[in-house]
Order: C-alpha cells, then structure tokens, then sequence
C-alpha cells in the first residue's frame, strides 16, 4: 500500500464504522419519532454542525452555476432517495439484515464505474462478489428474521443500495473540483429542502405531539454528526483518492460490525 494513500483508506473505514453504528442508533430514535422527522432532523442539525465549524475557516466553496444540476442529483440519491429508503426500510427490517442488504453495494458498484469510468472489472471483483453473495445469502436465510415478514422493508434497503451507488457515481465527478467538506455541507443543506415538504405533510403533527424526548437527543445527534457529517465527509474523501470500487468494497464491514454494536 502507498503511504500517501494509508489517510484514504484510514477515512473509508472510519466512514463504514460510523455507518455500522447509525443502524443502531435509527433503532433508538424510531421508539420516539417516525423516519422522515428522523432523517429531517439529521440533517438540520448536521447542517448547522457543518456551517458552525466550516464556514469560519473557509473551506466551504462556492458552487459553480454549470454544477447546480449535479448537487440537485446528487442529493436526490442521498440523502433524499437513500435515506427515505434506508430508513424505512431499517424500521420494518432488524438491524443486521439491513446492514447485510446495505452491504451488498460492492457487489453491483465495479460494473456501474466500468460503465461510466471504463474501470475494468478485475477476476479479484468477481470472486469478491460471489462470496460476498454467498455470505448476504446465508446471514439472511440463516437468521430468516422479517425475511418474509417485511418483503417492503427488503425492496426498500435494495433501492437504498442503487441510490448509494449513483451517490458515488456523482461524488466522483464532484470531488475531482470540489473538496469533502463542500460537497457534504451542499448536499446536506439541499437534502433538508427535499426533506421538508414530507415532514409538513406527513410527520408534522406526529412530531409536534411526541414534542421533545430527552432519551432521542443522544442517538440524534450521533446520527446527525457522525452519521451524516463526518461518515460523509470521509467516504467522499476516500472515493477522491482511491476510486469508487475500492471505497463501497469497504461496505463489506457494515454487517460486522453493526452486529457487533447491537449486541453490545
């Protein structure tokens, strides 16, 4: 391994540790609020983070005109598409299954980047994806937990798992002119727009009569700062320096990990 590329590498596997752990927290704050006022409230408040601690130090760059529609598309895969997805997804699915199917991105992402990149697909890729087939099919018939039972939840994690890859996609474009920070901060702030009609139509009342719960702020907050701030701003980092295929391979840790933090 290069050295100069030890920091990528480092970056991706902080990202897929705080991912491993947001399926966790969303179980916590599901007990309190619905998955669109989740999600809402993850971002705004990662939002504010982000402006708090960047904009001081200017390392939040203007957005050229000629790359709006790329941030708007960006954004509808994730958070928009990938989110919603995922967290509906999660409150019909245990944890682990969601991060097993989650997982299962590495699998589809060399094709795609050799599509839209001319990356060639390796004999070391397609080993890799028919174990890690393997291995999704056996956590999942062996668990067998709201296999069955949730077939919406399943469809729902697998169109979170094609908006995470067309996410990566477009974030490789990006970062080649815009640094981490920027890209997250924008996506994050254009997310809430997206966000907010769906939480005025559908959670609005339920939010304002849950009203504040103290045992939802801690899980919140990681979600908001870890999950969507710093996971983010590492992976998109790590997509930069060591390409797309390399970076989603690294989603193969999730289920292990996310198992391991539900246990504890």
């Amino acid at each position: 391994m290069k050295k100069d590329l030890i920091p990528a590498y480092i970056s991706v596997i902080l990202a897929m540790t705080f991912w491993s752990l947001t399926y966790v927290w969303y179980k916590m704050v599901f007990e309190f609020y619905n998955p669109i006022t989740t999600v809402f409230l993850r971002l705004v408040l990662s939002s504010i983070m982000l402006l708090i601690l960047m904009v001081p130090f200017r390392q939040l760059q203007k957005i050229d005109p000629k790359d709006f529609k790329y941030f708007l598309l960006v954004t509808l895969f994730q958070p928009f598409l990938y989110f919603l997805c995922e967290s509906f997804g999660v409150k019909l699915v245990s944890s682990t299954i969601s991060a097993v199917i989650i997982s299962t991105i590495p699998l589809f992402s060399p094709f795609v980047t050799a599509y839209f990149f001319k990356e060639k697909v390796l004999r070391f890729n397609i080993i890799g994806i028919v174990i890690s087939i393997l291995g999704v099919g056996l956590v999942i018939f062996e668990r067998g937990e709201n296999v069955s039972a949730a077939p919406a939840g399943i469809l729902l994690l697998f169109l979170a798992v094609a908006a995470g890859i067309g996410y990566s996609i477009v974030v490789k474009k990006l970062s080649g002119k815009y640094n981490a920070v920027s890209i997250v901060t924008y996506h994050n702030i254009i997310g809430i727009l997206f966000f907010l009609p769906l939480f005025l139509i559908f959670d609005w009342n339920h939010f304002v009569s849950t009203g504040y719960v103290a045992k939802a702020v801690v899980p919140l907050l990681e979600l908001a700062f870890f999950g969507s701030s710093f996971a983010f701003i590492f992976f998109t980092f790590s997509i930069k320096r060591i390409g797309v295929t390399k970076s989603n391979a690294f989603t193969n840790a999730i289920p292990v990990l996310t198992a391991l933090f539900a246990f504890f």
